[in-house]
């Protein structure tokens, strides 16, 4: 499939090509025929992407508050790391489309192969992979190129539901652009009496033409002139579809509102305002969240829980249903706001029309029909043969951890660049092919499992995912590669186990930790014998927004996702996995997404561990500092950076928390075949103690491991 990047360093477009993916359980796969470009929204990312990194700062100072704090928790060689990597991303545009269902996930109920719907949130592709909740049946008697404003047509109707307003009451609407133009039409369409206000005099005209009484901003005229159509009242409420960094829209519609009017503000804009005239009126201010209730929401969005009718009547799926109504009925004209129409290869024509040209407000791509047969096959493209003296990785995810940390150790670490890679949305694995040179890209995971002429694979995946990919691959006779966590249930550790011990292939997990200089010298300096070891390991995690894929209880919370690590490097410097576990949580929301926890371990031979794990510390603090005592020795790790031993601080290479080093180990475990026991094990045991962890969070009790 072809799709629509635009590159967030200098805002340049591109369309890249990369394997069509598959849907999962709640997702719908679309072949589109149409999307329309947001002269609104998207024009100001571009503007944005095209900016310098001075302008960049400016228009983002949170982003440049989160590069500072990381430079002082990671330091600067990291940080400006990590900032290149964002840089280099590619960003898909678009979000509001049409098309023909090819593939539907079993979850999805209402929806079959062959029927038209209007899509949201999907980019200008051929193809769209799209939340089952976010596609919408077009009626028969709506175009394809009217349902294609279905979801732009979705934030109008959310902006004017938030203003709750009744029939024969009035709004003006601040901004006569694409938005705008959708909201007066809309707002008609209910009965109301509407005021347009642009700068702009064909926009004007244009509401004029609908019906609006529309004016060119003029100030005070301006004012007189909606006062005395309201009889002197003022409207209702304003609706600012402007998008400007300017606080001036916000401030009119102080000026037009009567007495405990009410704000809505759709569009972007400046919000540094004066509070006399929302005192002196006891003004309401609003924002409207897209296009309605279950956006970003991942429940909603990504595994299809639809909120029931009863308690939200209007969610973003229902508005998108709503708008195509509207249309099919007559009630909302469109098709007069399609200005041009391009094919994708003409992108940058199209972007520029929105730009240059004068009265251009809707511009579509428009997409050839799909082939007839129903999704289109994802095998590997193009698979390089690799010589047998060499080793052949595919790699499967291509997230964060992928992008800034594996696949840059990886050739550091002695390993050949993999000859394929997967991810579940296809277009961020062809933009980690492009930059690390990996010559294929697969359309899922299990084109590469599949694949005989791949030795090794990456698991690098969303966590609930792991232990299924770990397993088949596994089974397939592939040495694998597992970030962590390795499993998340008794029955997945159990499922792993069984299917390494048929294979006899190398099981490798991703805890890094235990094979950084500074646990290896700290290792040294303890010894194995002369005694326990009391360890106590205090991280500083951080705050993580409810957004956070760590916050979804599938994917095993931050107990199960990140603790492992700590549980995992104290384990190892003793040289036992833990017979009894217990946990103490906060005791707030979810048991299992609890964030702040203590975890209390002790093992065979007498040693005892701590490990106190917080998300409410400041960012000014070190992330992680594992003080170690016994033997007639103390040992101090602060943050994998410095090492102090009985007092003395001990060199240490800049090599972090030994990542390079982890896959160096698992290199050599794989062309020698041995030496990967006792790490094996490791895991396998870290992973039991975390299940424990997990009862006993859930329980109160201790835990007994065997």
């Amino acid at each position: 499939m072809r799709q629509l990047v635009q590159s967030v360093r200098d805002g340049s477009l591109q369309v890249v090509e990369f394997p069509t993916p598959q849907p999962g359980p709640a997702e719908v796969l679309v072949a589109t025929r149409r999307s329309l470009i947001s002269s609104g929204t998207e024009s100001a990312v571009r503007q944005l992407a095209s900016s310098s990194l001075l302008q960049k700062a400016k228009a983002r100072p949170d982003l440049v508050r989160q590069v500072i704090e990381k430079a002082r928790s990671d330091g600067i060689a990291n940080t400006v790391r990590a900032v290149r990597t964002r840089l280099d991303d590619d960003m898909p545009l678009g979000y509001s489309g049409m098309g023909v269902v090819v593939a539907v996930g079993e979850a999805v109920a209402g929806i079959r192969p062959g029927d038209r719907v209007a899509t949201a949130s999907a980019g200008h592709g051929d193809y769209q992979l799209v939340p089952g909740l976010l596609v919408a049946p077009v009626p028969d008697n709506v175009s394809d190129a009217d349902a294609a404003f279905a979801t732009v047509g979705a934030i109008a109707l959310h902006g004017l539901r938030q203003a709750e307003l009744g029939v024969g009451a009035s709004v003006a609407v601040i901004g006569l652009g694409l938005v705008g133009q959708l909201t007066t039409r809309l707002a008609l369409a209910s009965g109301l009496r509407v005021i347009g206000i642009d700068l702009r005099q064909d926009l004007v005209e244009r509401a004029s033409g609908q019906g609006v009484d529309a004016f060119v901003e003029a100030g005070a005229d301006t004012t007189r002139a909606i006062l005395e159509l309201t009889q002197g009242l003022g409207v209702d409420a304003v609706l600012i579809t402007a998008a400007t960094p300017s606080s001036e829209p916000v401030s009119r519609a102080t000026d037009v509102l009567r007495d405990r009017g009410r704000i809505v503000i759709v569009g972007d804009v400046g919000l540094d305002l004066d509070r006399r005239p929302f005192y002196e009126k006891e003004l309401d201010l609003r924002f409207a969240r897209s296009y309605g209730p279950g956006r970003y929401d991942r429940s909603y969005e990504e595994f299809g829980i639809d909120y029931p009718a009863g308690y939200v009547r209007w969610t973003e799926g229902r508005n998108l249903q709503a708008v195509l109504s509207l249309i099919a009925r007559g009630r909302l004209v469109v098709s007069d706001l399609v200005s041009a129409t391009y094919p994708l290869d003409a992108a940058e024509q199209a972007y520029s029309a929105l730009k240059t040209t004068q009265g251009v407000l809707g511009v579509q791509f428009a997409f050839d029909s799909p082939a007839e047969g129903g999704a289109p096959e994802a095998p590997l493209q193009s698979p390089a043969p690799t010589p047998a003296s060499r080793l052949s990785a595919g790699v499967i995810g291509a997230g964060n951890f992928a992008r800034a940390t594996l696949l840059p150790a990886l050739a550091e670490a002695g390993w050949p660049t993999p000859t394929a890679i997967a991810s579940a949305s296809g277009l961020t694995a062809q933009t980690l092919a492009g930059r690390f040179q990996i010559p294929s890209v697969a359309g899922n995971a299990r084109a590469l499992i599949a694949d005989s002429s791949i030795s090794v694979l990456f698991v690098l995946s969303r966590h609930d995912s792991h232990a299924e990919l770990t397993a088949a691959a596994l089974s397939a006779g592939k040495h694998v590669f597992v970030e962590k966590p390795l499993a998340l249930t008794e029955a997945e550790l159990a499922v792993v186990r069984s299917a390494q011990q048929a294979s006899g292939a190398v099981l490798w997990c991703g805890f890094n930790r235990r094979h950084s200089s500074s646990v290896a010298k700290a290792r040294e300096a303890l010894g194995s014998s002369g005694g326990p070891l009391v360890a106590s390991y205090r991280v500083n995690a951080g705050w993580l927004p409810d957004s956070h894929w760590y916050k979804d209880r599938r994917q095993g919370g931050r107990l199960l996702g990140e603790v492992c690590h700590f549980v995992d490097t104290v384990s190892w410097i003793v040289g036992e996995q833990p017979h009894r576990v217990v946990v103490f949580g906060d005791g707030r929301g979810e048991t299992i997404l609890q964030e702040d926890l203590t975890v209390a371990l002790q093992y065979p031979g007498g040693s005892t561990a701590s490990i106190s794990y917080s998300s409410g510390g400041s960012s000014r603090t070190p992330k992680e500092r594992l003080e170690v005592l016994g033997r007639g020795h103390t040992v101090v790790i602060d943050d994998f950076s410095k090492l102090t031993i009985d007092g003395k601080q001990v060199p240490l290479k800049a090599e972090g928390k030994g990542h390079v080093a982890n896959l160096q180990a698992f290199r050599s475990a794989v062309v020698t075949g041995t030496g990967f026991n006792h790490d094996m094990t490791a895991s396998l045991g870290t992973t039991a103690a975390m299940l424990a962890a997990a009862r006993s969070l859930s329980d109160g009790g201790v835990q007994q491991l065997l």
